[in-house]
């Protein structure tokens, strides 16, 4: 059995950082409406340091496994939330791995198309398409996360 929710035990403690506030300052405020991407991971992963290393993702939260694997993960990016969850008996979700694709491509607006591709690249992405200037007036790459996920880094120009 899984003991999902054994780190949270470890939050640091303090006004803002307590597990109650925590929680309580998860929740979205009435009047805010934002979309946040549940990407599904393999079961086993204990490292997605690569979401940091490309992107600059900060780990908000995660719940760990008794193996140290990870059940979800919520991380953000200048603000903006996604969660890495593994996969479970739900089989509607699935990794990328399972069918050897994937259903979406995420799309991840920067200010420097080509710096953020080489810091994925080098964080163990691999790339897809390479930045190209298009017609209808954005800049886009697309690359292929560790876990099978595709993103489209782009901006518009």
């Amino acid at each position: 059995m899984k003991t999902i929710f054994r780190n949270i035990r470890s939050l640091p403690q303090g006004p803002a950082t307590s597990k109650q506030n925590y929680f309580q300052n998860m929740a979205v405020p009435d009047h805010s409406t934002f979309f946040a991407p549940e990407l599904f991971i393999g079961n086993g992963i204990k490292d997605i340091s690569f979401y940091k290393n490309a992107f600059g993702a900060i780990e908000q939260m995660r719940f760990s496994n008794d193996d140290g694997s990870i059940h979800v993960a919520e991380l953000s990016i200048n603000g903006n939330i996604f969660h890495v969850h593994e996969t479970t008996a739900k089989t509607y979700y699935f990794s990328p791995g399972r069918h050897n694709g994937t259903t979406i491509c995420i799309g991840l607006f920067v200010p420097d198309v080509d710096e953020t591709v080489r810091q994925a690249l080098k964080a163990g992405a691999i790339e897809i398409s390479p930045a190209h200037d298009y017609e209808y007036g954005y800049r886009q790459a697309t690359i292929k996360d560790p876990f099978g996920h595709y993103w489209q880094v782009q901006k518009k120009i």
